[in-house]
């Protein structure tokens, strides 16, 4: 045979055999591709649920669909932190999910104590609400007056207590442990004074910088009353002379200016503001009963008449798209024992102080029923049964 036809096949299989290459290298490489965007799709997003108890808000975040609660911290703020653990224990066997780790935090704020809450009330006026330290109302109010006592007192719980344990770590280390084992990843919504989250930062200055954002419910900006009816009226009085005032950020304002000026990669603001806008109403409470659920069926005891100052922060973590008003701004909170103890100062980007303030996210309002129907359809979704003791 010619060598020259000899020739001309070998270049024809070398042509051949380059397309087929090249086109098994793109297929491997879309497959790489979405194997990748498949993996990341059912990846669960990680979080760890900072309160002073344990109610929709906890529930909302643990029946999330594509959600991994690693804990549940508790830390003293409107009850005290052993109260919080019982109810967050019994809470998370309401939703069929002992599973998951309740850890304990701090008793104490950083200084501030009730003596000292005594001795500003008697310098600069009453406080409207003081949580654990609260023995009465200064004005008429449709709410009931808490239970006052002291640390190591825990009340049974209506639909009985639990039977799971707490873990035995305190809440600032299991902070500390999580962000580590999970650098980047573990998002932290925060709920009630920021002690824990402050311990965890002073005791590792890298906490913050290895979570993947903090969210937190605190400080007022200018809410206002935008509601009717008594309920609303009476939670006004709260900012009505006060509006940079909020109790979690006012029990312990070391602990709150300390957390909000450690280097966190992103923060969401939740303040009092967008929560004027909502209300717990008995109407609502009875459409949560009427889901049929275990949590569903708590709700009969549950306390209506109050804003959803916890549940749009576990919302806006959920869902961003239920934010309708946002803005960027500088924020630190007032730590000088005077009458601004415990307020929210805050900046426009540009006229901050530089003196360790970051960039919060800050929420200002909120698509209302669009959060009612996520309370609704998480709250109503299939759980696993109860765990621990039954519900009466």
């Amino acid at each position: 045979m010619p060598l020259f036809p000899t020739v001309r096949k070998t270049e024809r299989f070398t042509k051949i055999h380059k397309r087929l290459c090249q086109t098994l290298a793109l297929s491997l490489t879309v497959g790489s591709l979405l194997a990748g965007a498949t993996q990341a799709k059912a990846d669960p997003r990680l979080v760890i649920f900072d309160d002073d108890g344990f109610s929709i808000a906890q529930w909302m975040i643990i029946k999330a669909p594509n959600v991994r609660v690693l804990g549940i911290t508790t830390v003293t703020g409107d009850v005290w932190q052993k109260e919080a653990t019982n109810d967050a224990l019994r809470g998370v066997e309401v939703a069929g999910r002992a599973d998951i780790p309740v850890v304990p935090g701090a008793t104490y704020p950083f200084l501030n104590s009730e003596k000292l809450t005594d001795r500003w009330e008697a310098l600069y006026g009453k406080l409207i609400w003081k949580g654990v330290w609260m023995k009465k109302w200064v004005e008429k109010t449709e709410q009931p007056l808490p239970y006052y006592h002291g640390p190591d007192v825990v009340p049974d719980l209506p639909y009985g207590n639990p039977v799971k344990k707490p873990e035995n770590e305190r809440a600032a280390d299991f902070l500390i442990r999580m962000v580590h084992q999970y650098p980047g990843q573990v998002s932290i919504i925060a709920t009630g004074p920021m002690t824990n989250i402050a311990l965890a930062q002073t005791l590792d200055p890298e906490f913050a910088g290895l979570a993947k954002e903090l969210v937190y419910m605190g400080g007022g900006l200018n809410p206002r009353q935008t509601r009717p009816g008594v309920v609303a009226h009476q939670f006004a009085r709260e900012f009505l002379n006060s509006p940079r005032r909020e109790f979690n950020f006012r029990l312990d304002p070391e602990s709150a200016s300390a957390a909000l000026r450690a280097p966190w990669k992103h923060i969401v603001m939740v303040p009092a503001d967008p929560s004027t806008d909502t209300e717990l109403t008995p109407e609502f409470l009875k459409k949560l009963e009427a889901t049929g659920t275990p949590i569903g069926h708590v709700m009969k005891w549950h306390l209506s008449g109050f804003p959803l100052w916890d549940e749009i922060a576990a919302s806006v973590w959920l869902d961003p798209s239920i934010i309708m008003e946002k803005q960027d701004l500088f924020v630190d909170v007032n730590n000088q024992f005077g009458p601004g103890y415990g307020d929210v100062v805050s900046w426009t980007p540009g006229y901050e102080p530089g003196l360790g303030e970051r960039k919060n996210e800050v929420v200002l309002r909120v698509n209302v029923p669009k959060l009612e129907k996520q309370i609704l359809d998480l709250i109503g979704s299939p759980q696993a049964p109860v765990s621990g003791r039954p519900l009466p």
